[in-house]
């Protein structure tokens, strides 16, 4: 009998150890997956609230080079921007008058984020380029409200999201491209070593007719790329 037991409790023993055997491997696939996919999101929110990038096959193609210091000149392919931890809604009105001023780099403040850079021509000749500003992830429509502003050389465009209600423009705004892309604008004839003076500012519009308490605790991820050409479809009426 005692022989029989140990016999028994053997096998209990070895079909623990491979119930625990196939638990710890199932444990260290789903820790490699989570893995995997908080490295996949770390590439995608990367860099923080706003990413620039100049397409690097066109900066070779063309001669254009992007910087944020106007002294040091050190060209960059990619910068990213982050922004306050915490918008609140503010207006336009609040923003300094010479926002634009800036050297260079961020110059965030309260409640709005503001980044300075340039594109100079170096290349041989004259070239066109696009800029394109996306929307690339929006949590609880906080983009009903989203105002980016794009001083280019000292000339302002504020692009916004059309009313909810009338499906038109926002005053003092032009509207944004499409539901995703809020601006795409082309830039004719930069001369070579001409420089332009880029400014974004971006914020919430407390005085649009669409910023309500349902966007409370929203989130906004925006990109901007310099490009040669775009394939984007038509503006959305």
């Amino acid at each position: 009998m005692a022989r029989g037991t140990v016999k028994v409790t053997a096998k209990r023993i070895k079909r623990r150890e491979s119930i625990i055997k196939k638990v710890s491997i199932i444990i260290i696939v789903l820790i490699l997956f989570l893995l995997i996919l908080l490295s996949i999101l770390s590439l995608i929110y990367r860099g923080g609230d706003f990413l620039i990038t100049l397409d690097p096959q066109f900066s070779l193609k063309s001669g254009l080079v992007m910087f944020d210091d106007p002294e040091i000149k050190n060209n960059k392919i990619k910068m990213y921007v982050t922004g306050p931890d915490f918008m609140d809604n503010i207006s336009i009105d609040w923003l300094p008058e010479n926002i634009d001023d800036a050297r260079g780099g961020s110059h965030n403040g309260d409640n709005y984020i503001a980044y300075t850079f340039y594109i100079e021509n170096r290349g041989t000749k004259e070239v066109d380029y696009w800029y394109e500003i996306t929307i690339d992830d929006v949590i609880k429509n906080v983009d009903d409200a989203i105002r980016v502003m794009v001083i280019r050389n000292k000339e302002r465009i504020v692009y916004a999201k059309v009313n909810e209600l009338t499906k038109e423009e926002e005053p003092g705004t032009t509207k944004f491209y499409n539901s995703s892309v809020a601006v795409l604008e082309q830039r004719k004839g930069i001369e070579r070593k001409e420089i332009d003076k880029y400014t974004i500012v971006i914020w919430i519009e407390g005085n649009d007719p669409d910023c309500l308490d349902n966007l409370i605790g929203g989130e906004i991820k925006l990109s901007m790329r310099i490009i040669e050409s775009h394939t984007r479809g038509e503006r959305e009426q």
